[in-house]
């Protein structure tokens, strides 16, 4: 096997069907990402439904966008950063923080910047998270309970980021013009 299977909603398992449906009525299509994750419905049901308990944390659009887009780039997944740069755009993020968080620049304000810096330090460190670290995260105006939603983004981008890588997913048409590379 070269390659995982993109599913239709036509040919996907049972169990994956109303989930997919339940996808093209939240993005008007069905992303390939979704097609994909359809060979486990499990799998599929995961991340749609850490997908939603992720963007009902305390996060504003913005800092949902700095969590998600760090980790994608972090991961270096070709899918992700130009699905989540179209969703930044949708969700009226400034494109300053997108293009900063797709060209790994700082961040425009001290506290958008502490939460990049976290989610990396999550990210690299596997959870390991030195006091000073934590200190600095909660002087720039964030909390434990930040600390445990960065988890949960990163819990539903290892998903995505790592089923993309896998199965090569190509990216979607509407999301094209936000191709993407890392840099070496």
């Amino acid at each position: 096997m070269t390659t995982l299977t993109i599913h239709t909603i036509e040919s996907a398992p049972q169990a994956s069907k109303p989930l997919l449906e339940g996808s093209v009525k939240a993005f008007g299509m069905l992303p390939n990402l979704h097609g994909v994750l359809a060979s486990s419905p499990q799998l599929l049901e995961a991340y749609q439904k850490l997908h939603e308990l992720f963007t009902n944390t305390s996060f504003d659009a913005e800092e949902l966008t700095v969590v998600w887009q760090t980790i994608n780039v972090e991961h270096g997944c070709n899918y992700c950063v130009p699905a989540h740069t179209a969703i930044a755009h949708s969700m009226k993020v400034d494109a300053a923080i997108t293009e900063a968080l797709r060209n790994q620049s700082p961040m425009p304000t001290a506290k958008l910047q502490a939460l990049q810096d976290m989610t990396l330090i999550i990210v690299r460190n596997r959870g390991h998270v030195s006091d000073t670290e934590l200190a600095n995260f909660v002087e720039a105006g964030y909390g434990e309970q930040q600390i445990l939603e960065i988890i949960l983004g990163l819990s539903q981008k290892v998903i995505s980021n790592y089923t993309n890588h896998i199965a090569s997913t190509p990216t979607d048409a509407p999301f094209k013009e936000f191709a993407w590379q890392k840099n070496a």
